[in-house]
This record gives C-alpha cells, sequence and structure tokens, in this order.
C-alpha cells in the first residue's frame, strides 16, 4: 500500500507574533502531493519544520520560569497564566497531566514528535519539487536535519532516553509497530550528532547567515558546529553519562535505557569527544568571523569607562544579530516581556502609571550574590571583601558612580562588584541607562526602597527581591508615562562566549593542564572587564591555588557559565546536567526587606518562598496517557 501522511499544517503553527522570514503562516495544506507540487508550496511546509522550536525566553520556556533566576507574584502568577513555572519551580510536578509538557504538546508546551513526524515528511518529499536546485534542496535538507536533531535533543535534555523517529510510520502499520520502545540514552545521542554531521557535511549548507533581513534566524554551519558542542558535553555530564541514579530502569525487553554502567574509561571518552566537538566548533566559528560582543561597537556620550564596560555588556543579547550571536530563536522575539524586567516607577513620569511597564519580574539574592567582585572572584573568596559585613549600608563614593547615584547610600553589597553585575541587575539606587538616549547623564537611578518611585504598591507590579532583570532589556525600548516602545530582539540561543565555556568545561574535565584551559575563560573573563583567572585568583583569593586543580577549576568554570549565561535560560539545564540542581534547587528564595525605606532595615536578607527538588525532577514525567497507550514505554523514576 502506498504511504499517505496527512499534515495538520495550521494546527501545529507557532503562536508568536514576529514579523519575520520564518513566521509565515502555511495555508492548510490537505495532503503531500499539493505540498510539494512546487517551491513555494515546500517553503511554507520548510517554515512549519522551524516553527515548532521552542519559545525561549518566554512563559513555555520551563528555564525561565521554573527555574530559580526570575520569579513573580501570586498574583501575577494565576492572572497570566505562569503557573507552569510556578509549580516546577515548587516540586509540583505531575504524571498525569505535566507541566510543560513536549512530548505531546500540552501545558504550555509545543508537541516536538508532531515537529519530528512533519520534519520527516519534508525529507521523504523535498525531491519531489521540480522547481528547485539540488544546491538549495541541499540545504533545506541540510536545515531539516538540523531541526530533527534540535528537536531530540530538546527532548532528551526533558525526559533522559526517548522514542527515536528517524522515519515516520506508514499509515499501514498495525498497533504492534506503533507501540514503540524508548531508544537507549546513548543511542539518542549517536543519533542526534549523526544529524548534525550529516548537516554539516552539506555542501548546501552556509557556513553563516549574511542576508538577516532575509533569512532572520535560519541554521547554519556555524550553527551545526555550535549545537554539536553543546550536545556532546551535555551527554559526557555526570547527569547523562554513568549516572547511577538510573541502574535498574530497564524496559520490558531487559534493556536498561540509561546506560548507567560505564567504567572510567567510558565515560572519559564522551568528554574527549565532547571536547573535539568543541575545538571543532570553536575553529570554525571564528574562521567565519564569529566573536564576542566588544564596547568598541557602539558610540554613546558622556560616557566614562565603566559606562562603557557595561552597556557593551549589556547590549550582547539585545543588539540584533551581533557578531557574537551564533544562533537566535526568531519563534521567541523579545518585545513586551522587556515590560516585566523594568520597574513601572523608572522615571518620574511613569510612577505608579498603569498602563506602562509592570516591572514584576524579580531575581533572587543569591543570584545577585554570585557575580564577583571587580577584583574577579566571589565575594566570599576576596581578601579586600568583607563578606560578613555586605548587608551593612555604606554611601556611594566617586569610584562606583559609573554604576550608582553618588552621594546615595546602599548596600555595601552593591559596591565593587563586577561590570557584569551592574549591567545585569537592576536594583536600588543603581543607574539604568537606557530609555531611547544615547548621551549617559540623563540616565536614571532607581529608587527602590518603601514609598520611592520603584517600589510599586500596584500588586501587578510588585517586585519580589528588589532586583529586576535589567540584561532582558533593550536600551532603546522607552517608557513613558502611558506607553513603552519596545525595541525587541530574538532571544539568544547559542553565543560565542557560551561555546568558549563549554571548551573550557570539556578540556577540563579530561585533565588537560590548566594553562591550556584558562585562555577560553579569560576571553569572557576579559571581555568583562576582569584580569584573568591565574591573576585574580592568585593576588585576590583566599584560595589562590585553586584554578591548579581540576575540582577547582571546575568550580571556577561552572561559576563563571552561570555568571556569563545569568537570565539566558542555560542556568536551569547547566544545574541539571552536572548533578548540582538538587542542591541548588532547594535553597529558599530570599530578597531585600521591601516593606522599609532607610538603608539600614531595607538591606537585610529576607525570605521570600521555599523551592522544592526531589532526584525525580532531573528528569520529566512521561504522560500516564501515554503509557497506557503504549505499554513498551517505561516510565522515569519517581513517578
Amino acid at each position: 500500500m502506498k504511504k499517505i501522511h496527512i499534515l495538520l499544517l495550521a494546527a501545529s503553527l507557532s503562536l508568536g507574533s514576529c514579523n519575520n522570514y520564518l513566521d509565515i503562516i502555511p495555508d492548510n495544506i490537505a495532503t503531500i502531493d499539493n505540498a510539494f507540487t512546487m517551491r513555494t508550496e515546500a517553503e511554507k511546509f520548510l517554515f512549519t519544520c522551524y516553527s515548532y522550536r521552542p519559545a525561549i525566553g518566554t512563559k513555555e520556556d520551563p528555564a525561565m520560569f521554573g527555574g530559580d533566576e526570575i520569579v513573580v507574584t501570586n498574583y501575577f502568577r494565576e492572572s497570566a497564566s505562569y503557573q507552569s513555572g510556578w509549580y516546577v519551580s515548587r516540586g509540583m510536578q505531575r504524571s498525569s497531566d505535566p507541566y510543560f509538557n513536549y512530548w505531546n504538546g500540552q501545558q504550555q508546551a509545543r508537541d516536538m514528535y508532531q515537529a519530528l513526524r512533519d520534519c520527516n515528511i519534508f525529507l521523504e518529499n523535498i525531491q519531489k519539487v521540480p522547481d528547485m536546485t539540488h544546491v538549495e534542496k541541499d540545504r533545506w535538507i541540510a536545515e531539516v536535519k538540523f531541526l530533527k536533531a534540535y528537536y531530540h535533543y530538546w527532548l532528551v535534555r526533558m525526559y533522559g532516553p526517548i522514542p527515536l523517529v528517524k522515519e515516520n510510520l506508514p499509515i499501514e502499520s498495525g498497533s504492534s509497530e506503533a507501540r514503540v520502545y524508548r531508544n537507549t540514552l546513548d543511542e539518542c545521542f549517536d543519533y542526534i550528532a549523526e544529524l548534525l554531521d550529516e548537516a554539516i557535511a552539506s555542501e548546501g549548507l552556509p557556513d553563516r547567515i549574511e542576508n538577516e533581513t532575509e533569512e532572520l534566524g535560519r541554521v547554519s554551519k556555524a550553527v551545526a558546529y555550535a549545537l554539536k558542542a553543546e550536545v556532546m558535553v551535555t551527554a559526557a555530564s555526570p547527569l547523562f553519562n554513568g549516572n547511577m541514579d538510573y541502574a535498574g530502569l530497564t524496559d520490558n525487553r531487559g534493556i536498561e535505557i540509561f546506560n548507567p554502567q560505564k567504567s572510567e574509561t567510558e565515560k572519559l571518552k564522551k568528554w574527549e569527544d565532547a571536547a573535539e566537538a568543541c575545538r571543532l566548533a570553536v575553529e570554525f566559528c571564528v574562521g567565519v568571523n564569529y566573536d564576542l560582543y566588544k564596547p568598541e561597537y557602539f558610540d554613546y556620550t558622556n560616557m566614562t569607562d565603566g559606562s562603557k564596560q557595561v552597556m557593551a555588556l549589556r547590549k550582547i543579547m539585545a543588539e540584533r544579530w551581533n557578531n557574537e550571536i551564533i544562533w537566535a530563536n526568531s519563534n521567541a522575539w523579545f518585545t513586551n516581556y522587556q515590560g516585566h524586567c523594568i520597574p513601572r516607577g523608572w522615571t518620574s513620569e511613569t510612577v505608579n502609571n498603569t498602563s506602562g511597564t509592570s516591572g514584576n519580574y524579580a531575581v533572587p539574592l543569591r543570584i545577585a550574590e554570585l557575580f564577583y567582585t571587580k577584583n574577579g572572584v566571589p565575594m566570599e573568596e576576596d581578601k579586600e571583601w568583607k563578606y560578613e559585613e555586605r548587608y551593612g549600608a555604606a554611601k556611594v563614593g566617586a569610584d562606583n558612580a559609573a554604576f550608582m547615584a553618588k552621594d546615595q547610600w546602599t548596600a555595601k553589597f552593591n559596591l565593587n562588584r563586577e561590570a557584569r553585575y551592574y549591567a545585569s541587575l537592576g536594583f536600588d539606587r543603581g543607574i539604568w541607562m537606557g530609555q531611547g538616549t544615547k548621551d549617559v547623564s540623563k540616565s536614571n537611578y532607581l529608587k527602590a526602597r518603601a514609598g520611592e518611585s520603584a517600589a510599586n504598591s500596584f500588586e501587578p507590579s510588585w517586585n519580589l527581591t528588589g532586583f529586576w532583570p535589567k540584561k532582558l532589556t533593550h536600551d532603546g525600548t522607552v517608557v513613558t508615562k502611558n506607553s513603552v516602545t519596545y525595541e525587541k530582539y530574538p532571544f539568544p540561543v547559542i553565543r560565542m562566549a557560551s561555546l568558549y565555556l563549554l571548551y573550557a568545561e570539556a578540556l577540563n574535565e579530561i585533565n588537560t593542564s590548566y594553562e591550556n584551559v584558562l585562555p577560553w575563560i579569560d576571553k569572557v573573563r576579559n571581555r568583562a572587564g576582569l584580569k584573568g583567572v591565574e591573576e585574580s585568583w592568585t593576588n585576590y583569593s583566599t584560595d589562590p591555588m585553586k584554578f591548579k586543580d581540576q575540582k577547582g577549576l571546575r568550580e571556577i568554570i561552572h561559576n563563571e557559565r552561570l555568571i556569563e549565561l545569568t537570565l539566558e535560560s542555560q542556568r536551569f539545564w547547566d544545574l541539571r546536567r552536572w548533578k548540582e540542581a538538587l542542591k541548588v534547587f532547594n535553597q529558599p528564595i530570599t530578597g531585600w526587606n521591601l516593606l522599609y525605606n532607610s538603608a539600614d532595615d531595607y538591606y537585610k536578607e529576607t525570605f521570600v518562598f521555599s523551592r522544592a527538588f526531589n532526584v525525580r525532577d532531573y528528569f520529566w514525567p512521561i504522560q500516564d496517557a501515554e503509557l497506557w497507550r503504549n505499554k513498551n514505554l517505561k516510565q522515569n523514576y519517581g513517578w
């Protein structure tokens, strides 16, 4: 019998409001015979394959609100349907109807298996299109193979071993053929890498996207190389590489699907493969002129060196398609979400207005504490810093005037921190450059204590901690009394700083000498205005030899990733793959004492709410209904 696939295109489209090349809603085409009769129709199907990309940075992203980087009030959670992230962060996931159910597209998620089926339909039929060149067909095939790899990878990060969808089942398949098993974890990662290798090998795939106006967000070889590096590092990480927590989890064939039993040699081989993938990705991306975004790339007036450093770091994310961003998600334009990141009382004319920004995305105190001092080491390690006095009040002097309002009282916690701290977070008495002006002398500073402009008492605008995610806002976004004009940008997925740090991590795990690891970390640190690891730890840390030991250097690399990629939907996945989530995600959320106006009382660590994370939460549950339909699926532990 001939294979017949019925396409349900319109129902599977992105719901985003992006005006760009990939946001074309296909017609409701009924059969593949029509979809692949000409180039224009096939192109619509290509865009359908792209449309399933999870909208990173939005409320459908588990890493944005299911982790511990951004929290919102009870009022806002209920009114704005952010419950999925809230319940995940509180350890309230469930198997009956899982939150962020990307397995079948329920609970604020897209259907990744429908995405994979559509990708397969495309690959099965693209050669039928008559009015296309072989080169263009090769390019589109490579793009869709990449998307297949990406969607499989998204599922594996969430669920662990999954059933691979290498080909669609023909319609005449019996029920027994449809009852698939979960492939082993090693098989999953091997297949993802194989697809990425095929995309990279394609002669049709461009090295990088040059025509950003028309091809915003499309895949290039640089993107494929970079994703493979991330995939291989993930496969080598403790959660996926010899994780004995899942020993004995066998399906009804007797196969241990998590491949827990690995020798030290086998585990090391995973890291060696990861290091090689990172090396190739770094060399290729540098070779096609990707680089770290630098302060000299923009022009502002009345800027001190410190102000320029902060603005450069802010613009890494929000400056559209700058030279550091290897891939950004044009399904996830960060537009009105910026309004939640900017305090309602940012300026004197926006106090208590009800139609501008809401400012209710709050960053916990522990995220703020993560950033280094100006000496480039953790606060608790800095010999020149009195960590135990960090909540005490002090006046802002000339040496901090580029970042905070001079002669105002603040916490010592806010003084003499690294530039990424001031670029990433808005807080009481901190300067917030932007508002569409390039004259830094016109910048505002926040007044966030009780009764002041940024301490808005309007319930939907209440910020729980006293910290705002400034990093997520574009400096060109303009807030007035009654409106906001957004400068939107596509949310970054992979950028060069992440790639350098992945390479450093992999090199350290294969016991490369620290002298060969540090340059990759130092590239990122130097761009942030910090000295290299060796100089900083030797001169300022209470643990000056830390970087010479593999365990100590691992901690430094992990911290560098957590700082550099703060608020970029990376921490959630990194803490999981490192198997550190059990420790970190069970810590309470705290902030400043928002009910007080005096600096002495306001700057006290205050409990906000508790979180919960169990071993079972490392992987999502498969929905109970899926297990009832297919008895060959094995549920993850704990569900």
